[in-house]
């Protein structure tokens, strides 16, 4: 049950801000973000169990976010990993290759995801809920993305949270960059959403800690246009007691 923040085309300091927590078990091995290698190059946490990634960035100006998709189904082991999706779209070199990855292979490969795809130019949000990959380009502007439709306000971690991501958004620029962070680190340790009444799962925050389950992370990435590039900050923990540090990207 994980939370993705995108600002695409809001600022025209960082066309390309990305904020996401990672909700998962415990017992489940990752890395932090580290280079996966290649042609381009690519840094991204990696899942230790399926060898996938959940979000990265790479030497194209790429980024790449997928996130689990609710489902009255339990996920059937049997199916590809959605992990390794993201990284095959990581490893391509452009937004139209990276797109045409996706829909490339048939739904049904994969249990329930949504994958959000974007560089300064533009994204994608490409869903599979139905065993058809169902692809909507991203209009310019702020957009919330959990395990439903992307802007879903009927998701209380979307109701709650979009005006103070806009609020947060209305100081991204490159003198207030350490204030728009500090905002972002605030929002995503949020402990107080109301619980969804369309789910039977763990809270609703989008800062989750249970017994087996929880945020383990917390990642913002930033297109700069004066550096023409990204930088990425990462918290190795649940935000609301981990800092983000910035983590060098490659030249």
């Amino acid at each position: 049950m994980c939370t993705l923040a995108i600002y695409l085309r809001t600022a025209p300091d960082f066309p390309v801000v990305m904020a996401a927590n990672r909700d998962e078990f415990y017992d489940r091995p990752a890395t932090a973000p580290m280079r996966l290698g290649g042609t381009p190059w690519v840094v991204a946490g990696q899942d230790l169990r399926a060898g996938g990634t959940w979000l990265g960035v790479n030497g194209n100006d790429l980024v790449a976010g997928i996130l689990n998709r609710r489902s009255h189904a339990p996920p059937d082991p049997s199916r590809r990993s959605r992990g390794l999706l993201c990284l095959e779209v990581l490893q391509q070199p452009s937004l139209a290759a990276a797109s045409e990855r996706v829909r490339r292979d048939p739904g049904d490969w994969y249990n329930p995801f949504n994958l959000l795809i974007a560089t300064p130019a533009g994204g994608w949000i490409i869903g599979n809920s139905s065993g058809a990959m169902r692809p909507t380009p991203l209009q310019p502007g702020l957009h919330l993305l959990t395990n439903l439709e992307i802007n879903d306000f009927e998701c209380p971690r979307i109701a709650k949270s979009y005006a103070l991501f806009e609020a947060a958004g209305a100081v991204l620029a490159e003198p207030t960059l350490s204030q728009f962070l500090q905002q972002l680190r605030h929002i995503v340790s949020d402990h107080s959403t109301p619980l969804d009444p369309r789910s039977d799962g763990p809270p609703n925050n989008l800062c989750v800690h249970t017994e087996l389950f929880g945020t383990r992370s917390s990642t913002v990435l930033v297109y700069s246009a004066r550096e023409r590039r990204f930088r990425m900050w990462h918290a190795p923990g649940a935000p609301c007691r981990t800092e983000l540090v910035e983590i060098p990207l490659p030249s």
